[in-house]
Parts: C-alpha cells; sequence; structure tokens
C-alpha cells in the first residue's frame, strides 16, 4: 500500500487538489492522506509519498498525470516533478517552524497524529505547574502579540489573573483581513488542535471557563475544520467539564464575521461576539478588565496562542533564547503579491526583509526590479527597495516608521505607482472604517480627493501640505488604528516614491 498526502489546505485546492486526491483515490493500492500545506503555494498541490527515507515531494501535480507518476513511484524510476525528501527542500530547511511545526505534517483531524507530533504536552505541563507559573512561563519567554500590536502576552495574561472576577473569557481573533496574510488561516486548517490546546492553556492560566474564536466568513474551510477539531476535542476530553481529567473546565465556541475588517481590532470584535455592529470601544478601560460582555478577557491572535503549547512543553527560557532584543521566539512571514516563490516561511526574528523577499521569495515573479514591499498589511508602510536590509524586528521597524504587523509581505515591481497606493490606503479606510470617529470617518474620504488634486495637477503644493496636515489629523486624532495607521503608506510614499505624485497629463 502506497501512502501518499494530498493537501486540503485552501490554496492547494484552488489549484486542484481535491481533483488530484481523488485521481490517486481511484487507484485500490492507494491509501490518500489530506494533510494541510508545507506552505510553498507555488508548487501546489504538492504530493508527498511516504517511503523508507521519509516523505518525497513531488509538483505542483495536474490529476491527468498520476497514472504515469504512480507509475514511477512503484518502479522507483525518476520523474520530472520529483523534488526529493520535502524536509530536505532549500524553503524547508531554512525555516524554524514552531507555530507551523504539524501543518503540512499531519492529518489536522487526527488526535493520534497530533498526540504523536508532541500534542498536548503543553497543556499537561501547564495542568502540573499551575495557573500562576503559567504565566509566568509566559512572560519568561518574551512572547508578543503576534496580531499586529506586539503587546507582551504574558502581561496580558497576568492583568486577566488578578482581576477579579467569577466568569472570565479567553477569544482568539482569526478575522484574518490584512492584505498579504494567509497564516492564521494555514494553521486552522492544517493544525487546528495546535489553537484549541493554546486557548486551553490560557483559559487555565487565567482562571477562564469559557472562549470564543472569531473566524472571518471568507474562511469557510477554517470554519468547517476547526468546528469538527472542536467536536473532536469533546469527545476526547480536551474541551468540556473535566479537562485530561485534571478538573478544568474550558467550553469553546466558534463564532463567524461578516467580512468587517475593523473586527481584526480587539474591541470591535468584542461588539460583534455581543451580537452588536463592529464598532471600536474607547480604551480604558481595557478588554483585560473590561472585556466580552464585561468580564475580564484574555484577546489573542491565532499565531500568539499557537506558539504556547511549544512554550509551556519547552519551557519559556527556551523560547526567549530564539530572536532578537525585545522580539523574541519567531514569525510566520507570508510572502505575497509580485514574488517567485509565494507563501508561509516561520523563522526566528532578526531575519532581514532582503532575505526574505530575494533569497528565500526568489524576487519578482514578473522578473523586474523590486521597487516597493509592503509590510504589515493596507495600513503598513512602504518600503523601497533600498531600505530591504532592514532587520525582522518590532523595534528596528518602529525606528524606520514602519510596522511588523501580522507578518503580511506584499512585493511590488517597478511598473507600480505609488501615488495610486496611496490613495488606495485612504480609499481602503474609508470603505472599512467603522465611522465612529470623525478624523477616520471624514479623514480617508478627503484623503482620496486631495490626492486626486494633486495627481490632477490643481495646486499642488497647497494640496500636499493639506495631505501632510489630513494624515497628522488622522494620526493624533483616530480613535484607533484604523484611521491612526492609515497615513503610514501615504507618509511612506511620499517621502520614497515622491515623483510618482506629480501632476498627471490626461490622455485622449
Amino acid at each position: 500500500m502506497t501512502t501518499v498526502h494530498v493537501p486540503r489546505d485552501s490554496a492547494a485546492r484552488s489549484a486542484g487538489a481535491d481533483e488530484v486526491a481523488a485521481a490517486f483515490a481511484r487507484h485500490p493500492d492507494v491509501r490518500v492522506v489530506r494533510n494541510g500545506s508545507r506552505g510553498m503555494l507555488w508548487l501546489e498541490p504538492l504530493v508527498e509519498v511516504t517511503t523508507d527515507h521519509g516523505r518525497v515531494g513531488y509538483g505542483p501535480v495536474t490529476p491527468d498525470r498520476v497514472p504515469e507518476l504512480l507509475d514511477a513511484i512503484r518502479a522507483g524510476a525518476d520523474h520530472d516533478l520529483h523534488l526529493g525528501p520535502v524536509d530536505d527542500l532549500p524553503w524547508m530547511r531554512a525555516q524554524n517552524r514552531i507555530c507551523l511545526a504539524r501543518v503540512g505534517v499531519t492529518d489536522p483531524l487526527s488526535t493520534t497524529d497530533y498526540e504523536n507530533h508532541g500534542g498536548i504536552k503543553g497543556l499537561r505541563r501547564a495542568l502540573d505547574i499551575g495557573p500562576e507559573a503559567t504565566v509566568a512561563e509566559v512572560t519568561e519567554s518574551g512572547l508578543r502579540g503576534r496580531g499586529g500590536a506586539g503587546f507582551p502576552a504574558g502581561i496580558k495574561w497576568k492583568t486577566v489573573a488578578d482581576t477579579p472576577g467569577e466568569l472570565k473569557f479567553v477569544c482568539c481573533n482569526a478575522d484574518e483581513g490584512d492584505s498579504g496574510t494567509f497564516a492564521d488561516r494555514m494553521l486552522l486548517e492544517g493544525d487546528p488542535f495546535c489553537l484549541i490546546e493554546g486557548m486551553t492553556i490560557a483559559a487555565h492560566a487565567v482562571g477562564a471557563t469559557e472562549g470564543y474564536i472569531y473566524i472571518r466568513s471568507e474562511y469557510p474551510d477554517a470554519v468547517t475544520t476547526f468546528r469538527r477539531a472542536v467536536d473532536i476535542a469533546y469527545a476526547h476530553n480536551w474541551l468540556g467539564e473535566d479537562i485530561l481529567g485534571r478538573g478544568l473546565r474550558f467550553d469553546l465556541h466558534v463564532r463567524v464575521g461578516a467580512g468587517a475588517y475593523i473586527c481584526g481590532e480587539e474591541t470591535s470584535m468584542l461588539e460583534s461576539l455581543e451580537g452588536k455592529r463592529g464598532v471600536v470601544r474607547a480604551k480604558p478601560p481595557i478588554p483585560a478588565i473590561t472585556g466580552l460582555f464585561g468580564r475580564p478577557t484574555v484577546v489573542n491572535n491565532v499565531l500568539t496562542l499557537a506558539s504556547v503549547p511549544r512554550i509551556l512543553a519547552d519551557g519559556g527560557t527556551a523560547y526567549h533564547k530564539l530572536g532578537v532584543e525585545r522580539s523574541r521566539g519567531t514569525q510566520v512571514f507570508q510572502l505575497a503579491g509580485n514574488v517567485k516563490h509565494g507563501g508561509v516561511f516561520e523563522t526566528d526574528f532578526g531575519i532581514s526583509l532582503r532575505d526574505l523577499v530575494e533569497h528565500h521569495g526568489g524576487g519578482t515573479r514578473s522578473g523586474r526590479p523590486v521597487r516597493a514591499v509592503q509590510v504589515g498589511g493596507p495600513l503598513g508602510a512602504y518600503i523601497p527597495e533600498s531600505g530591504l536590509d532592514l532587520p525582522m524586528d518590532y523595534e528596528k521597524f518602529a525606528e524606520a516608521g514602519a510596522m511588523l504587523g501580522h507578518g503580511g509581505i506584499v512585493v511590488f515591481d517597478d511598473t507600480v505607482d505609488m501615488a495610486a497606493m496611496a490613495r488606495f490606503a485612504f480609499e481602503f479606510c474609508a470603505e472599512e472604517s467603522c465611522g465612529k470617529c470623525t478624523p477616520c470617518r471624514v479623514g480617508a474620504v478627503r484623503g482620496v480627493e486631495v490626492i486626486d488634486r494633486i495627481t490632477g495637477g490643481e495646486d499642488p503644493d497647497a494640496n500636499m501640505a493639506l495631505l501632510n496636515d489630513l494624515c497628522d489629523l488622522m494620526t493624533d486624532g483616530s480613535l484607533c488604528a484604523m484611521g491612526g495607521l492609515t497615513p503610514n503608506p501615504v507618509r511612506s510614499a511620499l517621502l520614497h516614491f515622491a515623483d510618482d505624485f506629480t501632476p498627471r497629463r490626461a490622455t485622449s
């Protein structure tokens, strides 16, 4: 019997993975396992065959090539789609996978696979050492929020743990809406038990008994997979009244968002979870003290909580040894846009942006020179080619007027119009603003108009001064990061690509 692994990840399915799996399944001597994606999206559908020498990859595989591929595998012959052992491929060998350690390796819904690859060890240790020591381990690790803000997770957890309350919550924000980001989705589809374990550890640490995961509606496969994983976790006593027979109670619920980008902001998500319109709350009070339904609440994103099981299993000190300065551990970087090798790449903080884009990403897909790279989603700054040696470090990015955000990296070649990209930042904000504060709601609309006047040649100097004033107002006056960060891409485009804002001549 030949065991063949075919990804069930959404990216692989969009490239024909379901049809490839069906073609293999038609052969009675083939066992098909649907795993997650390894993250090398340019090779999807990537098929892996279990051999005595490990799992060997072939790709991209199309359904019509399955019979000839099987003949070559059975005969031990070479094939033009042969890639070699997947773990030895340069893309994989260069990574340090902690969040994604099992993604692409295991059957996402197999508890046996999960435990055989290190799952539940972190939860067992957390139960052994107790809540206070669990919080201390997370604090010692230096883990910071991977959703964008970079706030220390241990401090947030300790605040919730120290706040009195009979009812506390753990909420996971999986409303991954930034352009060029897909790591949350890949983990939800490829290793859902990791997130369940991380949320359960958080609940144990702070005294919460109820949790919610808020998944964006644009991720139907992730929703389906995670709901199935939750049901399986209850059946295996990993959730519920007496988890692992240790007296811990934690109930986990899945909620699906309605497609509002603003619900990536924690207080908007809480409003939505309460059945209200997703609108930003003023702070203080902070969610750690007055969160969901007014109760103390841990709010973390997928990659933050997915880091927790490994931290507890290996100890906070081991995790703290990874990374640089105040950016400890690993980050899952997502390469997208005009890039030759797009996908997810997890490694320690400190790697340079140039190394990610040019070495691992292979440069632009078009083959033209890189002109700009946007890091941190649609509200992130544009970094010119000359700035690509910037290390992936929270503080170094802040010093450069940029932000790491969720680790999304979008590449542009030398054909990009940066004035148009600056205009898009305002346009995006106008579309996605919750509308609660005037600087964001009105400022974004005015921003589009001002850029149109500048590129249209209407009193460019006066309108450029107006644009800068508008950016200052939105940064200082907006209630949340939606309006406060929108000037980032605009200012960086003006700083590094000023020539693109010269008046355009009308064409007949």
